[in-house]
């Protein structure tokens, strides 16, 4: 399955709408798709995992690297929706709290 990243933006933020599965042979896309919506100079970043139904290692590390510049540039950032799949390897890395994980109702 291909990654596909799209970006929506209003105002000021930009949601990155992620779909599919995030392994090492497709994380540069996440990774370029992160640094162009950084270019933008964002308020706020977000980015939405409802669509990926698994991430490894390498994922989440785009993920922490993208937190880490949001706040290094005093950005909010934010992970939403992630499946359950992904919530538990995100809670068993001890990254949800890093990631402000944020599910809708």
């Amino acid at each position: 399955m291909n990654l596909i990243v799209t970006s929506t933006a209003k105002d000021r933020d930009i949601v990155l709408i992620v779909k599919g599965e995030v392994d090492v042979s497709c994380a540069d896309v996440l990774r370029d798709a992160v640094s162009a919506a950084f270019a933008e100079q964002p308020d706020r970043l977000c980015v939405d995992l409802s669509e990926v139904p698994y991430i490894d290692s390498t994922g989440i590390g785009v993920l922490v690297g993208a937190a880490n510049r949001a706040a290094e540039e005093q950005r909010a950032f934010a992970v939403l929706n992630p499946q359950r799949n992904v919530v538990r390897v995100l809670a068993l890395l001890g990254v949800q709290d890093q990631l402000n994980v944020i599910q809708s109702a």
